[in-house]
């Protein structure tokens, strides 16, 4: 990232790593979730427990989703109308 020269640039610029920590996460959550699914429904198939614990993860993971969706969304609606 070069030296901001506006004040736009540098809202731009931070716009911007806040997109690929959230595109990181995005990363995260996804492989957190198979490696969950994988864990409980295929390795602990026979164990209710396990089982139930993998669906608390599904439902989690996919709330976290829908939040950090709609923040990217957000932060996209604030960056094209602030500034262009």
């Amino acid at each position: 990232m070069t030296k901001p020269g506006t004040y736009s640039e540098l809202v731009n610029g931070i716009i911007d790593i806040v997109n690929y920590l959230i595109y990181a996460f995005y990363v995260f959550l996804y492989a957190y979730l198979v490696w969950k699914m994988i864990d409980a429904w295929i390795l602990h198939a026979g164990d209710e427990k396990k089982v139930s614990e993998g669906k608390k993860y599904l439902i989690a993971a996919l709330i976290a989703g829908v939040i950090f969706f709609t923040l990217y969304a957000f932060i996209g609606l604030l960056k094209t109308s602030l500034f262009g």
